[in-house]
């Protein structure tokens, strides 16, 4: 156990998961409970759902992670709880009286409430984080001192009674609801049902391209669900109403699950990748043919089409997912490491360089999304 200090308190020194231990029955309510939740949570899905789930957020998010030794579980989870955060934050605007554009003794503002996503926006980040390492059942807590020894290395002068009060306004903003599945539970789950059901793929290496891939998926989301979209439709120009009844499938947790756990079994081993969908369909009902095309979507991205070489791999790619003529046929060759982050360069001393992402990145997001809001309230 690592002496209590500034740095964050290990738990356990290992996160990896444990497959093949779950009773048939614990497994089967586990599923039908995972499967109910996304049902419910798509039933109720918020127009401005996957708002913050921007590239540069998710990708600052997972760095922090790592500096800080969290869990994969716990930087998903980082994600999910500032996400319905912001959201709730962007309602709150919106329910906002509009003759109170303008301070009133009565209450905040609209405008001053837009002030406050401004100021505290990077706070609120890091008291999602520091919520998941909470959450976390392996790993790591962030305590209040290594948070605030991070706010501090990038100009904010934050208390230790102002770190704890945004963890407080976190909670209570989303009312205490804060231990949401990730999309990692799913997957997990679905491995062990997988195994159980006989799976000739075994678990652990699964698992393991599973997080990569869901890592590439998490900073390339909005590339590879524009990907899916069009190959859905069967057009390059999607409509406004296409593109609204899309955001369904992108917050559809069971599908992303799915289609990670198919893209990984190709990638392993493309002889027993068919037989995985297949198993994936029965357990899920989730069609082959929509799997088939997450898988297409993701490997597309993770292959890339920059040169004569790689464009041929994508093309024996597709043909063999979608089980179209294949041309010639190319060895598919995937590095795993290009599925893991893409930008290892040091976000934290862009900080120490002058304003860096804080300026950049976090108030740019927030003022793309009070834009679209100023947008929506003049229609």
């Amino acid at each position: 156990m690592a002496r209590m200090g500034s740095q964050a308190v290990p738990r356990f020194y290992s996160s990896e998961p444990l497959f093949g231990g779950v009773a048939p029955e614990v497994m089967e309510a586990s599923l039908l409970c995972l499967a109910a939740e996304n049902e419910r949570y798509l039933s109720e899905l918020p127009g401005q759902a996957g708002c913050c789930k921007e590239s540069r957020t998710v990708e600052f998010i997972f760095l922090l992670a790592e500096k800080w030794h969290l869990d994969h579980s716990a930087r998903y989870q980082a994600v999910e709880l500032l996400e319905r955060f912001m959201i709730k934050q962007v309602e709150q605007i919106c329910k906002s009286p509009s003759e109170n554009m303008e301070s009133t003794k009565g209450g905040s503002s609209r405008s001053s409430l837009k002030e406050q996503m401004y100021d505290t926006f990077v706070l609120r980040l890091v008291s999602c984080i520091q919520l998941a390492s909470k959450l976390s059942l392996h790993y790591t807590i962030v305590n209040s001192n290594t948070a605030l020894k991070f706010l501090q290395s990038i100009k904010y002068s934050y208390t230790k009674q102002e770190l704890l009060e945004s963890e407080l306004a976190v909670l209570e903003t989303l009312q205490f609801q804060i231990n949401v599945s990730t999309p990692l539970a799913y997957i997990e789950l679905l491995l062990e049902v997988l195994g159980h059901n006989g799976c000739l793929l075994p678990a652990k290496p699964l698992h393991q391209m599973c997080v990569q891939l869901l890592d590439f998926l998490y900073l390339e989301r909005e590339a590879i669900y524009d990907t899916l979209l069009k190959t859905a439709i069967e057009n390059s120009t999607p409509s406004e109403l296409q593109i609204a009844k899309f955001l369904a499938v992108k917050e559809d947790f069971m599908l992303l699950a799915v289609g990670i756990i198919s893209t990984s079994a190709f990638v392993l081993n493309p002889e027993h990748w068919k037989q995985v969908v297949e198993h994936l369909n029965c357990i899920t009902g989730i069609t082959s043919q929509s799997i088939l095309e997450f898988s297409h979507a993701v490997l597309k991205h993770v292959l890339g089409s920059t040169t004569p070489q790689q464009q041929r791999r994508n093309e024996w790619t597709r043909s063999e997912i979608l089980g179209e003529k294949p041309g010639q046929r190319a060895p598919l060759g995937i590095n795993p490491q290009r599925c893991a982050l893409r930008s290892r360069v040091s976000v934290f001393s862009a900080f120490q360089r002058g304003s860096g992402l804080r300026q950049v990145v976090f108030l740019q997001l927030v003022q793309d999304l009070t834009f679209d809001l100023s947008v929506r309230d003049s229609k």
